[in-house]
């Protein structure tokens, strides 16, 4: 069995009918009208020990109730699931011990005081011995250099060095299993590379098993190998990104810079454009690759420079949304 196996897991909601207008509400005050909302269907899918898989979708999918469900914090309607030889939420005191949760837009660390407080405060819930909690602290803090924000009270914190102590205040117990939800929104450049960095150590050095929910491709193509694809509450693709990308990747575009004139006639050859320093030229992958027209160009013309730029993460997802209508 692997270390995190789900199987079959549906959940439903049942939402209140509102309806615009005085009388409407009225109406729905004296008789209020439900419908039951599908969050996920049927959702089944297993991940091993220290994997780091992207579980994306677009909005309303039904991403973070799984998450929930996997978290302990929800109970499914059906099925099953199994973490580290636990269910969530029937062995939770026990359960969440295991796991470290990161929401980017929710915030585990008390507004008013310092950072380190609140790290003090869950050494006592998590029941860490003093040596144990002192050591992983200090690791954590030169890690993601907190050293002169660890004091200062969160509120007066900027977005990028909140979420640093977020993460930390997550791994302060040694979770098995880390639940990143959006962990880069709304940060700059700079602390983007910093979070994923560590992101990346800590799942190299203590083979930390993380869940990644994020609309950032970037965050998924730099961390995770592997992505889960829900939409409508149901798992639609399960497979690695390089899967993904040889079957969606279509296009690509190639700027080459040269002074001579170029002729060129060949199937899979979609656009010439000419530029002020040569040819713009798309080609069709399927039929043509990067290196046989490579290998054309040099017969033909002498190249001075030339640039390959491939379509973006963000289009292939687009276009595995659509093949899905969702």
């Amino acid at each position: 069995m692997s270390f995190i196996e789900v199987k079959q897991i549906s959940k439903s909601f049942r939402v209140a009918k509102k309806k615009s207008g005085l009388k409407e509400a009225f109406k729905s005050f004296i008789k209020r009208e439900y419908q039951i909302v599908k969050a996920v269907e049927d959702v089944s899918f297993s991940i091993d020990e220290g994997e780091i898989v992207g579980y994306i979708g677009p909005n309303g999918a039904g991403k973070s109730t799984t998450i929930k469900i996997l978290s302990g914090i929800l109970t499914p309607d059906s099925g099953e699931c199994q973490i580290a030889g636990m269910i969530p939420w029937k062995n939770r005191v026990k359960y969440v011990k295991n796991i470290g949760v990161v929401f980017g837009q929710k915030s585990q660390l008390w507004w008013d005081i310092p950072a380190e407080d609140t790290f003090d405060l869950l050494k006592d819930i998590y029941e860490i011995p003093d040596e144990k909690y002192q050591s992983t602290k200090n690791d954590l803090i030169k890690k993601l250099n907190l050293e002169d924000i660890i004091n200062i009270p969160v509120r007066q914190l900027s977005l990028g060095q909140r979420m640093r102590c977020e993460i930390a205040a997550a791994l302060l117990h040694h979770p098995k299993i880390l639940f990143l939800d959006e962990p880069t929104i709304g940060l700059d450049a700079v602390s983007k590379q910093l979070v994923r960095d560590f992101i990346k150590k800590i799942n190299r050095e203590n083979h930390t098993t993380i869940i990644l929910t994020t609309h950032d491709m970037s965050d998924i193509t730099t961390l995770a190998k592997r992505i889960i694809l829900i939409g409508n509450g149901k798992v639609l693709y399960d497979g690695s990104l390089k899967k993904l990308k040889n079957q969606y990747e279509t296009k690509t575009t190639i700027m080459v810079k040269t002074k001579d004139k170029l002729n060129i006639r060949k199937k899979g050859v979609l656009e010439k454009i000419k530029t002020k320093d040569g040819y713009q030229l798309v080609i069709h992958l399927k039929e043509l690759s990067i290196s046989e027209l490579l290998t054309i160009l040099s017969r033909k013309i002498e190249i001075d420079d030339i640039e390959i730029e491939n379509e973006s993460i963000d289009d292939i997802i687009v276009k595995l949304y659509e093949d899905y209508q969702i």
